[in-house]
């Protein structure tokens, strides 16, 4: 018995798949009808073969409890996302745009501070920013680019166009789940990566190799690049692996690396010191070097900040560019943009409420039960308020935090975010709300994913994503096509 899609509802939600009358979107025309081609044995029998898959293939997530970390299976809905190649063109020029001024303004900070002298950020709005370096300043990275990684959080709102809901710029994960998800659905749904134009994502490795090549302060045909993790009880431990072994450069912990005399930067092999060129760090900057953050880190290099600033060494993400990824500094992003670049955004943003300034403080508190609240510099999905479905104890905890500590809380509406059919049990597809990390790369040039890391919602009614907090994940596919041409 093949799935009747008449039951299907996305309750007035934008679906990515399904539009008008249950009949499929352009883009995924044919997914659809593959699917409704099989029946539900065949269906439940894909789904398992997902799980023997990522089973097979060590594709796992650490979770931190009271009770310990605990490592569990990738959560994978085998049913893909479909976007249309016509509208991802536009996507990734905004995601191109918005890095660039980014980047830009982070550079500004470090430096003359112009865009606060002329009004357009207010000075507070940096100095009290929990992720701005003043060992920074003064600084020029190579290419003039502090963030050469960024995973940008874009949601669909009900009227079906993007929005950027977060810039993630100090050590943004999830890339290796976006490349292990197509390697896990090329298998689960071989047949239709013959009849489909599907637009790869398996060139990333090779992309991120050559940003990180073209920040090397030696010009040798091969540099030394290594990847800087925390080690194995790191919750993105299997990403920083996996992308080490993918561009074929090392995986190393701090205690791998010295800083000598010369203020180089060496790895202790067993041939011996060898120089490190270029470090692709998934350590947190105050963890970095305890000569000049945490004292007592055990995770970083001593002497590695003494190293990056006589440029014997490049970092990427660089120290610092955390400051952009405030999620206050987020609400003037575009004008940032029209700032630096002289140009609207491609992308808009999410309509943000400051709770610093007291009107819209006041608008906050009192409509915290519509409202999504944000501290400004949590990640992951902690420490926010989703109004709609919060206690009057839980808003009159927020009431209190947010009084306590305006600056540190912004709110936005609660989106309608969009859907996508999800397939919940034998034969039974429901909708479950999604959003969409794309990742983008800047050194020299510049670089978008051809898509990114969906993430689900998989707890029907939920609005939150992370996979700490129950969310799981699908593959997405950029589609070209004579049919792929409408979203």
């Amino acid at each position: 018995m093949s799935i009747d899609w008449k039951d299907y509802d996305a309750k007035n939600f934008f679906d990515e798949l399904i539009g008008e009358n249950t009949l499929p979107r352009p883009p995924a025309l044919r997914l659809m009808q593959h699917l409704q081609s099989l029946d539900e044995s065949e269906l439940e029998a894909r789904r398992q073969m997902a799980e023997v898959t990522i089973q097979e293939m060590g594709v796992s997530f650490t979770v931190y409890t009271e009770q310990g970390n605990i490592d569990r299976a990738w959560p994978f809905d085998i049913i893909p996302r479909t976007i249309s190649t016509q509208q991802w063109k536009k996507t990734a020029a905004g995601l191109k745009q918005r890095l660039k001024a980014l980047n830009m303004f982070i550079g500004d900070l470090y430096d003359q501070q112009q865009i606060i002298k002329d009004g357009i950020i207010p000075e507070h709005i940096i100095s009290k920013s929990k992720n701005f370096r003043p060992e920074c300043v003064g600084i020029k990275p190579v290419h003039g680019v502090w963030a050469h990684i960024c995973g940008t959080d874009l949601v669909r709102d009900g009227d079906g166009e993007f929005y950027v809901l977060e810039d993630n710029l100090r050590v943004p994960s999830g890339v290796a789940y976006m490349l292990e998800n197509r390697a896990i659905t090329k298998r689960v749904l071989p047949e239709l990566f013959d009849k489909e134009d599907i637009k790869p994502v398996d060139d990333y490795p090779a992309r991120l190799f050559d940003t990180l090549v073209a920040l090397s302060p030696r010009e040798i045909k091969r540099p030394e690049i290594v990847v800087l993790t925390p080690g194995i009880f790191n919750s993105a431990y299997f990403e920083h692996a996996y992308l080490a072994q993918q561009m074929g450069t090392e995986l190393v912990e701090g205690s791998d690396l010295l800083v000598a005399e010369d203020d180089c930067v060496y790895m202790r092999t067993i041939a011996g010191l060898e120089r490190v060129d270029v470090i692709y760090r998934r350590i947190d900057d105050l963890f970095l070097d305890p000569e000049v953050f945490e004292k007592d880190s055990v995770l970083g290099v001593p002497g590695l900040m003494r190293a990056w600033r006589a440029g014997n060494v490049a970092l990427a993400n660089a120290p610092g560019a955390g400051v952009a990824d405030d999620k206050v500094v987020y609400a003037y992003v575009p004008e940032i943009i029209r700032y630096y670049l002289k140009e609207e955004p491609l992308i808009k943003n999410v309509k943000t409420y400051l709770c610093e300034d007291p009107e819209q403080r006041q608008y906050v508190l009192d409509h915290l039960a519509e409202l999504v609240v944000k501290p400004a510099n949590e990640s992951g999905g902690y420490g926010m308020l989703i109004g709609p479905h919060s206690t009057k104890k839980e808003q009159a905890e927020f009431a209190a935090l947010i009084k306590a500590d305006p600056r540190n809380y912004v709110a936005q509406p609660t989106l309608r975010l969009s859907t996508a059919p999800t397939l919940v049990g034998k034969g039974c597809l429901e909708p479950r709300h999604l959003d969409l990390r794309p990742f983008v790369l800047q050194a020299k040039e510049s670089y978008v994913t051809t898509g990114g890391l969906t993430r689900v919602a998989m707890k029907k009614g939920s609005l939150v994503v992370n996979s700490s907090q129950g969310g799981g994940s699908k593959d997405t596919w950029i589609v070209n096509g004579r049919n792929a041409d409408a979203v």
